[in-house]
């Protein structure tokens, strides 16, 4: 007798836990999704499963970069989320379209879900990148295409006055890149007041070419000289620059 009430106890609760578990999938749940940390780098150890539905909408961000010439350009890029199949899709208004740029949108779509948390199986992610083909090649945009993610899955408005240059690591880290002070220049032109780096360069230390040529009889002699030079960036540009580390710290400058 003891061991069938015993029994009808277990049912019981091995039922209400699966109704109440069905009942959190149903309203979109708590996550369990592979998360960063709390300092934004690091994946946490819990399950992949992702039970959050995202809610859809767009961002718009402002990204500085380097063209051929060398000289700084503002481009702006549109991330949107919509219903859809789990896709990534990209619109460029150009033909050329780099790989590696390509590998830093993948990289941001999987950093950004793992900082929400959203399950992303059954949406579309869009990126429009308005841009010529001499500025979109390389992956410094990883981190602005991070921030734009997070914000269009979350629907919320990112500040027009911050930008930010950097690459996205996996994990949710932000690496180092080049013509920092030349996207410096352009974020401000454009109207920016903040602009991010990535650690360790608010300085920009280069070296200088200098030649110095001496005519001896006939012939001219000429010789090349390489001089370190360190720049304060935001003393140059004439912006504030902050250095962040990781995705989670940018977001606090873009989303405030």
């Amino acid at each position: 007798m003891e061991t069938r009430h015993l029994l009808a106890i277990v049912t019981v609760v091995l039922v209400v836990s699966a109704a109440a578990f069905v009942s959190r999938m149903e309203k979109g749940g708590e996550t369990t999704a592979v998360s960063t940390g709390p300092d934004g780098s690091g994946a946490s150890t819990q399950s992949n499963s992702y039970f959050v539905k995202p809610v859809y909408g767009r961002a718009v961000i402002l990204m500085p970069a380097v063209d051929n010439d060398g000289n700084g350009v503002v481009t702006s890029l549109k991330v949107e989320s919509a219903e859809g199949e789990g896709r990534t899709l990209v619109n460029i208004n150009q033909l050329i379209f780099w790989t590696d740029t390509q590998y830093s949108i993948q990289t941001a779509k999987d950093v950004a879900q793992n900082y929400t948390g959203y399950d992303l199986s059954n949406a579309d992610i869009i990126y429009t990148i308005n841009a010529s083909a001499t500025v979109i090649e390389g992956p410094s945009a990883g981190a602005a295409l991070t921030v734009a993610t997070v914000a269009a899955l979350r629907n919320t408005t990112i500040r027009p006055d911050v930008m930010i240059t950097g690459t996205v690591n996996p994990d949710g880290t932000i690496g180092q890149v080049g013509g920092v002070l030349e996207k410096a220049q352009a974020a401000k032109a454009a109207g920016a007041t903040l602009f991010l780096v990535p650690d360790g360069q608010a300085m920009d230390s280069h070296y200088n070419q200098q030649r110095k040529c001496r005519k001896i009889g006939p012939m001219t002699y000429c010789t090349t000289d390489y001089l370190p030079v360190t720049v304060d960036i935001a003393a140059q540009a004439g912006i504030t620059v902050k250095e962040v580390s990781n995705i989670s710290e940018a977001l606090k400058y873009f989303l405030g």
